[in-house]
């Protein structure tokens, strides 16, 4: 998994200290109603797309950067589902300490554009379709935990951003 060039930069300044990141994560569906998953080649865990928002890059475009370069799907965010800071530190194996804001979209095939998942990147092992009653093992607990969020947020009416209150309570 190459790191981007920008956090590589920084890295040279700052060393192995935290690092504050945007991530987006994406939660495509298909016409069929099934899942957009991809193995990740880092861990072998099953788990939605999401990776790292680049300096000025708009977030819906990174969405749909992302989900290109490791699926080959074509997508269109439709709403942005949750905004969420994570509480603890990420430490890579190198001793890297990241944080991220991750924005979480809903997203539909582009019309027109791919459809058809192949992996498009050394960062996944394996991506496919998958139904929601039938969901591929190992699955991340991050994941896990984004499906209970668009539970959620289809409960609410699939009309408002869910944000984390942390502290004050979710």
């Amino acid at each position: 998994m190459a790191t981007p060039e920008f956090i590589l930069r920084l890295r040279e300044k700052i060393g192995h200290d935290p690092l504050w990141l945007i991530g987006i994560t994406a939660y495509v569906e298909n016409d069929e109603g099934k899942i957009l998953l991809g193995q990740r080649a880092d861990t072998g865990e099953w788990a939605l797309v999401y990776g790292i928002n680049e300096p000025g890059e708009e977030p819906a475009v990174t969405v749909i950067r992302e989900v290109s370069e490791e699926t080959g799907v074509d997508v269109v965010p439709t709403d942005l589902v949750r905004v969420r800071a994570q509480r603890e530190l990420t430490i890579y194996a190198n001793g890297d300490q990241t944080q991220y804001l991750d924005l979480m979209f809903a997203c539909r095939l582009a019309e027109g554009g791919c459809s058809e998942p192949y992996v498009a990147d050394d960062e996944s092992l394996a991506v496919g379709w998958f139904s929601s009653d039938d969901l591929p093992e190992p699955l991340s607990a991050s994941t896990r935990e984004r499906f209970a969020t668009l539970a959620a947020w289809r409960a609410a009416g699939a009309n408002r951003t869910l944000f984390s209150l942390g502290e004050l309570g979710e």
